[in-house]
């Protein structure tokens, strides 16, 4: 089992840029695969950005490409997504998650992720 925590959400304007930190917990942390998801209001939970154990490789949706950046920190088993540019459509909460990944098409599979954190509200103002 992993623990995720997750910080560093808020209120920012249009344009502006936040940083979440999800940090991980538990004894096979580190061989996780690592994503960010997040949910609007009346809307299905849906995949943001993931990253390999390694770091090597990262994938986002088409949504945030070249907008956000994930990143890890192996030494802290801690992820972070640096987002810029956001817009009013990423007001979401955001959601860390841990799972092991088969194909490179899990990545952004909601099903491949078995742990999840709590969640924290990211809200962007027009």
């Amino acid at each position: 089992q992993v623990q995720l925590v997750e910080c560093g959400g808020g209120l920012v304007q249009t344009g502006g840029s936040l940083r979440l930190s999800c940090a991980a917990s538990g004894r096979t942390a580190s061989y996780y695969t690592m994503g960010w998801f997040r949910q609007a209001p009346g809307k299905e939970r849906e995949f943001v950005a993931a990253i390999s154990w390694s770091g090597d490789y990262t994938v986002y949706a088409d949504s945030v490409e070249g907008r956000f950046t994930i990143s890890r920190d192996s030494a802290k088993n801690t992820i972070h997504l640096q987002m810029s540019s956001l817009k009013p459509e990423d007001t979401a909460v955001y959601f860390c998650a841990a799972g092991a990944v088969a194909y490179a098409s899990d990545y952004a599979s909601r099903d491949t992720y078995t742990n999840w954190g709590q969640g924290t509200q990211v809200t962007v103002s027009s």
